[in-house]
């Protein structure tokens, strides 16, 4: 147990989320080389991330991106599973499940721009997403855990589920297979596939696209609302969901954004929002 307390003190001391604030969107970028795979510190790092975002009246999308050419994230890192308890590895994915619930639980817009390959747990962050673009030809995707004899267990199993249906979800699983952006694409993990000349040209197109959603072009609380619906209402009964919306929606009428959008469209103007 000393060598995984010396791992995170070793750790501690350096940046593996980097955090940038622009133009209205976080991004929280993975970075340790050379397939940034993910530990107890990195994770710790993400969800402190995830909440400076939250908190940040400034922020109103996230976008969560891997450093480098080659990889969004490969997953958990293996060197350091092989070398802990039982005891460390079940609270080792408790505490990722909870960092990526973050992202789902906060009402602002989370995207993630996969650069690289997004395997295993590299899959299991971008899932947590609520949008995902990939660059063309960058890399492969998939959850392989099943040739490491165990599952994909920081929510791969019931996020893949929800998006691509039982059936699949385990076909995809039990044989471990990867595949290209396009096949995922098809699938519906991935939303779009992008054409980029690097990984920085990548970014910036995900960034524009990001823009979309922050004032004055879009109303930043109604996004945030239509986020929370559906991640709350989709795991709720139909009356209970319809309730959520309900108090959602009143609370946007109350609004500034809400009273600019009306009065935009009677008076035939483009609506010019503040996320107020």
């Amino acid at each position: 147990m000393a060598s995984v307390m010396d791992q995170a003190t070793t750790e501690e001391a350096r940046t593996l989320v980097h955090y940038e604030a622009r133009d209205g969107v976080a991004i929280l970028t993975l970075d340790d080389p050379p397939a940034n795979t993910y530990t107890y510190e990195m994770m710790r790092q993400l969800d402190a991330a995830i909440l400076r975002a939250r908190m940040d009246e400034a922020v109103h999308v996230i976008v969560v991106t891997g450093a480098g050419e080659k990889f969004f994230c490969a997953g958990a890192n293996i060197a350091m599973l092989n070398s802990v308890t039982p005891h460390f590895k079940y609270y080792f994915c408790l505490h990722a499940n909870e960092t990526l619930n973050r992202f789902e639980q906060t009402p602002k817009l989370v995207i993630a721009a996969l650069n690289g390959h997004t395997v295993g747990g590299g899959l299991e962050i971008a899932m947590a997403a609520d949008l995902r673009i990939a660059r063309k030809g960058a890399g492969k995707i998939g959850l392989p855990e099943i040739n490491l004899g165990v599952l994909p267990g920081t929510g791969g199993t019931q996020r893949l589920t929800r998006l691509v249906g039982k059936s699949k979800a385990i076909e995809l699983m039990v044989t471990g297979r990867t595949f290209d952006f396009e096949e995922a694409q098809a699938l519906g993990i991935v939303g779009d596939v992008v054409e980029a000349a690097s990984r920085d040209d990548f970014l910036e197109k995900v960034l524009d696209y990001a823009r979309r959603f922050t004032p004055p072009n879009a109303a930043a609380k109604a996004v945030g609302n239509i986020k929370r619906s559906v991640q709350t209402g989709g795991e709720l009964p139909l009356q209970d969901a319809l309730a959520v919306e309900r108090e959602l929606q009143q609370l946007l009428f109350q609004s500034q954004d809400a009273k600019e959008g009306l009065a935009a469209y009677v008076e035939k103007r483009k609506p010019q929002f503040r996320a107020q």
